[in-house]
């Protein structure tokens, strides 16, 4: 062949296998940041269901299965509760016994896969809490946006806001407790959640998008009374509640902040999901710089050093060292810039999402303790 011809072919192979690699990279992260959302993450494998008996029920023996607190499991066609683990009941070396509180819906059966999330309720506040509440639409710049809000004597409401792999059933967990304290609650669905409109390229930005409609919840409550909002949320909401601390209009009626599991490192975060979906380790560059590209991520603020000093309200965070998906070593680089403001409860062998699963009574207490003064 001649030069130019070799040339020619070798530059096409090239663009070929360059175009290849963008188009897998592209597909990897459509499926992390394109999953439904409420998708269950994928961090943890399937248990089967061994056997039931009064209170207890017997599951495949594992790290996930062994986590100390209060856990929803989820199957087809089920929706059950399980406590702490049963010392000393009998059981094969590969299984685990666990205190069963309550089944929801549906039936755990032998040999039924389930998963387990920290999502404890279905359904809403009055059928699964027996709290009455209100169904509401909140105006957001996509459309309107459903949420349920719980009336109370406060002029300090508490707007709740789920994170990945859960909806907003999540913040139900927490419901009675604040309700026991009087405070109103509203709990919103936000873009690409069931019943609210859809993102305009139909993938998940955590955070860096949705915050504003959280924006507009905060409009919202203020517009029906609220003097001042305490942000409460989980992961990707909980970055959404940081973004709205520093970026909202309305930031100076936010007068404190509870991050559970705060995403502060998102390309951490979709190399982890990443992974946990199945997508082969020499891809996840691809899929980090494919996200990057399809919907502009880059973190601003969340760890480039000017948030810290951007903060103007008290903040808690709940986050420990068996966070697989959300580092804890940002939120402990957080808490350290700024003393004065943050507090960083540490919550040992807790995944994800679930740091009130660890031990609800003592996240409550500590919770209690933050809100007292902003009430």
């Amino acid at each position: 062949m001649r030069p130019a011809t070799v040339t020619a072919a070798a530059v096409t192979t090239i663009l070929g296998v360059g175009a290849a690699a963008v188009a897998a990279g592209r597909l990897a992260s459509d499926a992390v940041l394109g999953a439904p959302s409420g998708r269950p993450l994928p961090a943890d494998r399937r248990l089967t269901v061994h056997a039931t008996a009064a209170g207890q029920v017997t599951l495949t023996r594992s790290l996930t299965a062994l986590r100390p607190g209060t856990y929803g499991l989820v199957g087809k066609g089920v929706h059950a509760v399980v406590g702490p683990v049963i010392e000393h009941a009998h059981h094969a070396p590969d299984t685990v016994v666990r205190r069963l509180e309550r089944v929801d819906h549906g039936s755990l059966d032998t040999g039924a896969k389930v998963r387990v999330t920290p999502q404890l309720h279905s359904g809403d506040p009055s059928s699964a809490l027996g709290l009455h509440h209100q169904e509401v639409e909140i105006p957001g710049e996509l459309g309107a946006l459903p949420a349920w809000f719980l009336p109370g004597p406060r002029d300090t409401w508490v707007i709740t806001v789920h994170g990945l792999g859960t909806t907003r059933e999540h913040p139900m967990n927490v419901m009675r407790f604040l309700h026991g304290q009087r405070l109103p609650v509203l709990d919103p669905a936000y873009r690409g959640d069931a019943g609210a409109p859809r993102s305009p390229d139909g993938l998940a930005h955590l955070g860096e998008s949705e915050w504003r409609d959280l924006d507009a919840a905060i409009r919202f409550a203020v517009r029906y009374g609220a003097e001042k909002v305490v942000l409460h949320g989980w992961s990707t909401g909980a970055s959404m509640a940081l973004h709205a601390a520093v970026n909202s209009a309305l930031r100076d009626r936010i007068c404190g902040l509870v991050l559970d599991s705060p995403v502060l490192d998102w390309a951490t975060t979709l190399r982890a999901l990443a992974v946990a979906r199945g997508v082969p380790p020499a891809l996840l560059p691809l899929a980090v710089r494919a996200a990057q590209g399809q919907t502009g991520l880059h973190g601003a603020r969340l760890l480039d050093g000017s948030l810290a000093p951007a903060l103007r309200v008290p903040t808690l965070i709940f986050h420990g060292p068996d966070d697989r998906l959300a580092p804890w070593q940002p939120s402990r680089d957080l808490a350290a810039r700024r003393p004065d403001l943050i507090a960083l409860h540490a919550v040992p062998q807790a995944p994800h999402g679930a740091m009130w699963n660890a031990d609800p009574d003592h996240y409550e207490e500590v919770l209690r303790r933050f809100l007292t003064p902003l009430m």
